[in-house]
């Protein structure tokens, strides 16, 4: 190692003549300790011949690595002076505001630092990290605004990538986000639209039904029609904002991957870029309108219309930045009561949301990627509703081959088969012990019925009849659902096993659905009901499993 620092250390700065043939290069020898070190340079190749072979074995390493770096180069060139032109003045202005925001909570940090300086227990990890902290990282990105607080979400939401702590402290960026005044979104409708406002819609509700990061929802009613609708207006200025940080973040990732290609093993660019396109297509309502038209025309292929739905999307109405939605009228799958009040049998609805979203695997371009209460529903007709298609997965055959295996052998408790399933579906270079990964694996599943699944009983009187109504609503615990996915995770990148994204969303939404059973039907098993199909045979006829 030492002839080998010595020779990177000779060639930094020394200018090597370019000669057509290598029969015409000077040869240069050197001696470092008891060996000869002669070598012969063009400019692009660097020659060395060492008496030890073990010695030659390491350089020709080292001159691989360099031409192998040095033909990238002009590819990296290219691709940041072209996202820079991308970028535009707008990379310029988020740049101003990055360093208020590193310096706003580098205060922060340094404030802290001096105070803890004197604890007699020390510095704690999390500041010792510095902005690199989870802790301080999350309140950085929280300060940068809309794209990172999204990047946030997506980091707690893909343990598969990132290390637990991260994806801990990242949940917090699922909070509510600043609502943005109704003058403002009146003045987009309007440039969307490009038209008066009172011309398309009767009526818009002030106060907005929800505001997330990106976007905005307010209520509405339609002129003429006097239909009932939602309004999705995309934030002011997040467009611009997202463009300027996605591109800022794949330059430093593919300047990273350069000077260390031990992060292209680890795919840093491919991981960047499914970001960067999962965000982007988040931002766009043409995407997320196809998305939910994609789903009803499965719905209306399937004959699944009486049994579940998603809204209407009204195109004249809609444009990139708008998205105009039938409204649906319901309850989360989480109101108890409310679902009582509704159905006779809470368990066959959450069947036949079972059945439609696992048929959907399949038989449908795409899959609802978010189905937490708030975007699944029990309407007020008895349908399933599935609301906000801004999230969706598309799942490859051989990831769902795996991943069927892998549920079959969750429900019979087969660990062979699933440690079999995971090495199937993650990407490895090294051989595992299926065996003493099974074991594991027993240890994590076997854990999952004494998970605490936390239910809040309220109780209320009715004003009109003095009936005592009785509303039992699940508290989602995030960080809990995550603890088990991410033993999963942690297990399996122990014998070397990289997964892809979709098994995170497929785990995410399963788990969602493992909750509902325990509130809405706790005495059913969802992987071994024969009620629900998970099978590939989801194009059945057969209307009694919805």
């Amino acid at each position: 190692m030492a002839s080998v620092s010595v020779f990177r250390g000779f060639l930094h700065g020394r200018t090597v003549p370019l000669f057509p043939h290598q029969s015409q290069l000077p040869v240069t020898s050197i001696l470092i300790g008891s060996k000869k070190l002669e070598y012969r340079s063009n400019g692009l190749r660097l020659y060395a011949r060492y008496s030890d072979s073990q010695s030659a074995r390491t350089q020709d390493l080292f001159t691989s690595r360099l031409q192998e770096s040095m033909e990238k180069l002009p590819k990296l060139v290219e691709d940041i002076v072209q996202t820079s032109i991308n970028t535009g003045p707008r990379g310029a202005v988020r740049l101003a505001q990055g360093i208020q925001a590193v310096i706003g909570v580098g205060s922060e940090w340094v404030a802290e630092l001096s105070q803890s300086r004197n604890s007699p227990s020390g510095i704690p990890s999390q500041l010792q990290l510095g902005l690199l902290s989870p802790l301080y990282l999350r309140k950085l990105f929280e300060r940068l605004g809309a794209t990172y607080i999204k990047l946030g979400q997506f980091i707690a939401s893909a343990p598969t990538l990132f290390p637990e702590e991260y994806v801990q402290e990242f949940q917090y960026c699922f909070d509510r986000a600043p609502v943005v005044p109704f003058e403002e979104i009146k003045s987009i409708l309007r440039e969307e639209l490009a038209g008066p406002i009172d011309s398309i819609y009767d009526y818009i509700d002030p106060t907005p039904l929800a505001s997330a990061s990106i976007a905005q929802v307010h209520a509405a009613r339609l002129k003429g029609s006097q239909a009932d609708v939602v309004i999705k207006v995309l934030k002011p200025g997040i467009e611009d904002v997202l463009v300027a940080d996605l591109n800022f973040i794949y330059v430093v990732a593919r300047i990273v991957e350069f000077l260390n290609p031990d992060f292209s093993r680890a795919s840093l660019v491919a991981i960047v870029n499914d970001i960067r396109a999962s965000m982007l297509e988040e931002v766009d309502f043409k995407k997320e309108a196809a998305n939910i038209e994609s789903f009803r025309s499965y719905l209306e292929s399937m004959g699944l219309t009486r049994q579940a739905t998603a809204p209407r999307v009204y195109p004249e109405c809609s444009t990139k930045r708008v998205l105009t939605m039938e409204r649906l009228y319901g309850v989360p799958l989480t109101d108890l009561d409310s679902i009582s009040s509704l159905v006779s049998s809470p368990e066959t609805s959450l069947i036949t949301a079972l059945n439609v979203w696992f048929g959907s695997l399949l038989g449908c371009e795409s899959f609802h990627a978010d189905v937490h209460a708030g975007n699944l529903w029990l309407l007020r007709d008895g349908r399933i509703g599935f609301l906000d298609f801004g999230i969706v997965g598309r799942i490859s055959p051989k990831t769902w081959g795996a991943m069927e295996v892998f549920l079959g052998s969750i429900a019979t408790e087969e660990y062979e088969s699933m440690a079999s399933a995971l090495i199937e579906m993650g990407a490895t270079n090294t051989d595992v012990d299926s065996r003493a990964f099974a074991r594991d694996l027993e240890k994590i599943f076997s854990s999952i019925q004494d998970l605490d699944t936390e239910i809040v009983v309220a109780t209320a009187t009715r004003t009109n009849t003095n009936a005592t109504a009785i509303s039992a609503n699940l508290v989602v615990d995030e960080r809990q659902m995550n603890a088990l996915f991410l033993d999963v995770v942690r297990v399996s990148e122990s014998y070397g096993l990289r997964f892809p994204r979709e098994f995170a969303l497929l785990m995410k939404q399963l788990l969602y659905f493992d909750r509902y059973t325990r509130l809405l039907a706790p005495n059913m098993n969802m992987l071994q009901d024969q009620r629900i199909s998970i099978a590939s045979n989801q194009r059945t006829t057969n209307p009694n499993i919805y």
